[in-house]
């Protein structure tokens, strides 16, 4: 089995389900013990449950990245049970609407952009002291996009918010170097899952287009010709949770099937 995370602890927002899931049973596998938040608290402690399986501990904080209350409750919750973090994964995020920009709600707008970027630093903001304070290093790793770096029509939230994740991590590595806290994003392409089907199904019926086509708009422009997998996008994140990254800071990886090289 591989231990490159062994003795490390990991907080994974949005950890029980989709990507979040596969990044929890990655670094789960790699040694870490976990913490894993999410606002649906429901199926938390049966993740926690397998995570245990693999013979590490997990505990499972309900959060909302979206309340600075929330946020800090969980922060303090984690930090009493393990007494430390090394890692902490800015996962959770949601697709946002998918209509031209000056149809799509204030509210609408406000949600995904609280939701995917003003979540990234309320994620990372209380852990940070810790880090400073313990004098270990640590990382931070936030979960971007590809749309985050090329545009895409109908995404204006989502866009938005993701290129702005780029642009705390870029800044906060600046920030926390000199602490030996590395911070990088993890830019994915199109992840083949429940949420890749639900975004095909809503660009094809905004473009009047089929379900098929919809997909291929997602896949056949990448390298690879394919979707990437949520266990790709993880085995990214545990190497820049790891030592084998140790020179890595700053950067925004691809893990995209080639879809964007930049």
């Amino acid at each position: 089995m591989n231990q490159a995370l062994s003795g490390k602890v990991a907080v994974i927002t949005g950890g029980n389900q989709g990507i979040g899931l596969a990044i929890a049973r990655a670094m789960a596998g790699a040694g870490a013990s976990l913490a894993i938040a999410a606002r649906t608290a429901k199926s938390l402690g049966s993740v926690a449950d397998e995570i245990k399986g693999l013979g590490v501990d997990c505990l499972a904080v309900p959060c909302d990245v979206r309340d600075a209350y929330s946020t800090d409750t969980m922060s303090s919750q984690v930090l009493e049970h393990f007494g430390k973090v090394d890692v902490v994964v800015a996962n959770a995020g949601i697709a946002g609407a998918i209509r031209p920009m000056h149809e799509i709600t204030y509210e609408e707008w406000r949600d995904c952009v609280t939701t995917d970027l003003d979540g990234v630093y309320l994620t990372f903001r209380r852990f940070i002291p810790p880090m400073i304070e313990l004098g270990e290093g640590g990382s931070l790793i936030a979960l971007s996009s590809m749309t985050g770096k090329r545009p895409l029509p109908e995404r204006t939230p989502y866009c938005a918010a993701k290129l702005g994740v780029v642009g705390l991590v870029r800044s906060l590595a600046l920030e926390l170097g000199p602490h030996q806290i590395r911070v990088n994003s993890v830019c994915p392409g199109a992840v083949a899952g429940e949420r890749l089907d639900r975004i095909v199904r809503q660009n094809a019926q905004s473009l009047g287009i089929s379900e098929e086509e919809s997909m291929r708009q997602f896949s056949d422009p990448s390298a690879l010709k394919r979707p990437t997998t949520a266990e790709e996008v993880a085995a990214a994140c545990v190497f820049l949770a790891g030592d084998a990254s140790s020179g890595i800071t700053g950067e925004d990886m691809n893990v995209s099937a080639g879809l964007v090289m930049y």
